[in-house]
């Protein structure tokens, strides 16, 4: 199996892209550029997956249409698969998703396999919140799930301060 690397800048720091011959891997970012390096060739799905966030980042894309390969556990799996459920600009609370899976007593196994998703923006986990609307944690940080909220709110408000 071929594994191909490449980085893009965003404005919430670069975006390392793993894939593939069969789909994408992992999308994840970085707080230090050091470790950026880029594989010689980058087949077509990278291409387009470099495309489809670039346009997300412009505000002109509200959902992805990658082929998508991340590994992880069967119950992973489909934590992953409900979390692309959620839609653009709507949040979801890890009870409320526990509850989609069919066990509300998983809610627990449900927050760890959403802090273990590998495919950062394009599997929604930064939608998810805590039952009392506030920002609980995020892999990517805390200030980055802020801003990607904000990013994907259909209500643009203006700081007052």
């Amino acid at each position: 199996m071929n594994i191909h690397t490449t980085h893009i800048e965003t404005p919430l720091g670069i975006a390392r892209i793993v894939s593939s011959d069969v789909g994408i891997l992992s999308i994840s970012v970085l707080d230090d550029k050091s470790t950026v390096s880029n594989s010689e060739i980058i087949p077509p799905i990278l291409q387009e997956c470099i495309t489809q966030l670039k346009e997300y980042f412009e505000g002109k894309r509200t959902d992805f249409d990658l082929t998508l390969a991340p590994e992880g556990t069967d119950f992973q799996q489909r934590v992953w698969k409900e979390l692309n459920k959620i839609p653009f600009g709507k949040t979801c609370s890890y009870l409320e998703l526990s509850k989609k899976l069919g066990d509300v007593k998983a809610i627990r196994a449900v927050a760890s396999a959403n802090g273990k998703n590998p495919l950062w923006i394009v599997t929604p986990c930064h939608r998810v919140i805590g039952s009392d609307g506030s920002l609980t944690g995020y892999a990517g940080g805390l200030w980055r799930k802020k801003w990607l909220l904000a990013h994907e709110s259909p209500v643009k408000q203006q700081s007052l301060f």
